[in-house]
């Protein structure tokens, strides 16, 4: 089992200015929502502590990964092994992924030792799972959010599973 969390930076807040009914995908993406994030299962995890990730972009460069990871017409059948890497814009370090058959390792650049083993199927359902409830809680947070047309078809491109 797999499990993806975040917490948003007091540190870096949102402009107050921020109208987030018109932000645009980029805004979204790499302006809005700074803060930290982790990815888990039951023997380890892996979780930033630089406060300035972009979670929203995290979310959502997440579930475009795990689709990217599953592009081999033999599926989980596929002995091949499939690559992707997640890149943090402020530093060098990389979230790596590799699928193969119907697995994937996570490992950080930034921590040794560590990696995470989960099957695709349970990373699809979990990172659209934290994509829709990322999104719902910073609807709560900031007004006007919710009527942003960019979340509404990101969130239909990512339907839960």
């Amino acid at each position: 089992m797999i499990e993806l969390g975040y917490s948003l930076s007091k540190r870096f807040p949102d402009p107050p200015q921020t109208d987030y009914r018109t932000a645009d995908v980029r805004t979204l993406r790499h302006d809005l929502f700074s803060g930290d994030v982790y990815v888990a299962d039951e023997e380890a995890e892996l979780s930033t502590t630089w406060g300035w990730v972009p979670v929203l972009d995290f979310a959502w460069a997440l579930c475009d990964i795990v689709e990217e990871l599953d592009q081999d017409p033999a599926g989980s059948r596929s002995a091949r092994v499939q690559s992707a890497e997640l890149d943090f814009t402020e530093t060098a370090d990389r979230l790596r992924f590799a699928r193969r058959f119907g697995w994937v390792e996570i490992r950080a650049d930034w921590v040794e030792d560590e990696r995470l083993t989960v099957r695709h199927e349970d990373l699809r359902r979990e990172a659209r799972d934290f994509l829709h409830d990322l999104i719902e809680d910073l609807n709560d947070m900031h007004e006007g959010l919710a009527a942003n047309p960019a979340l509404w078809l990101l969130a239909t491109r990512f339907p839960r599973v």
